[in-house]
Order: C-alpha cells, then structure tokens, then sequence
C-alpha cells in the first residue's frame, strides 16, 4: 500500500518538472485539476492520469527544459 504522502511528494515533483509548478501551485490545485493538465500534456483525452516510462521518455523530448 503506498502512503499518501509518498503519492503527494512524487505528483508534487513530477508537477514541478513537467509543468514548471511551484510547491504552492501543485497543493493549491485540485486533484481533478492536476489530472486534466497531465491529461492534456499525454495528449489524450484517457482517464488515466498516470505516466509511465515510455511516455515520460516522450516527454521529456517534448519539453528538453
């Protein structure tokens, strides 16, 4: 069972990185808010929100910075 604040710190970094979020924007936003941009950034309108290695090697292409 994961624990939420090992969940909240890796959404947390993973917002920062792909989305240029401070700390203070990532706890400020809603949960379905952050699933809809990271939806956005897949480019897909899936309900999985998730991001596994090969779309985060995509991304990464994507958005170099």
């Amino acid at each position: 069972m994961m624990r939420f604040a090992d969940v909240a710190g890796r959404l947390a970094g993973l917002s920062g990185w792909l989305l240029g979020w401070r700390p203070d924007e990532f706890w400020r936003a809603t949960p379905l808010e952050l699933a809809a941009v990271l939806t956005a950034a897949r480019g897909e309108d899936a309900p999985d929100v998730g991001v596994d290695g090969g779309e985060l090697v995509r991304l990464m292409g994507v958005m170099p910075d």
